[in-house]
């Protein structure tokens, strides 16, 4: 049996992400893992927006969803050790950049031994016009990554 040490779950803090969190948790418990989760701002989405908007308090908002965002994953590993009484240690990171880049460069420098990603599970046109941040990070990972569909 491959045994985890570090498991990465990125989060978007979307509701349907909390399946993919939960199971990096289950997955955590069996194997006496580490959680890290990481938001990675995608500043570049954010480009777009008139001038007259100050970016310091775009900055501080999008801050203020990332750490909302990697706040719940701690939550749900101390709501499993409240039921099971096994804690699952969390680290929680917020970071800019291309997602899927970030994603897999976190796992790297983190010796991650797992990804665990939450997918749309879009395909045909609507991955080829929305493209998809799970099959990125799959395609660019040495890292092995297991996704979990979430609801739309």
């Amino acid at each position: 049996m491959v045994a985890y040490d570090r498991i990465l779950v990125p989060t978007d803090g979307s509701d349907g992400v909390e399946r993919a969190i939960e199971h990096a948790v289950e997955v955590a418990t069996i194997h006496g893992a580490t959680v890290h989760g990481l938001y990675v701002l995608n500043s570049d989405a954010y480009a777009g927006l008139a001038m007259e908007s100050s970016w310091e308090s775009v900055d501080s908002l999008l801050r203020e969803d990332a750490e909302t965002a990697v706040a719940r994953v701690r939550e749900i590993a101390t709501e499993r050790s409240e039921t099971d009484g096994t804690a699952v240690p969390v680290q929680t990171a917020v970071v800019e950049g291309k997602p899927s880049r970030e994603i897999v460069r976190y796992a790297e420098n983190q010796d991650c031994d797992l990804v665990v990603m939450g997918t749309h599970g879009r395909g045909g046109l609507d991955r080829l016009l929305l493209g998809s941040v799970a099959e990125s990070v799959i395609r660019a990972s040495s890292i092995p990554v297991t996704t979990v569909p979430v609801e739309a």
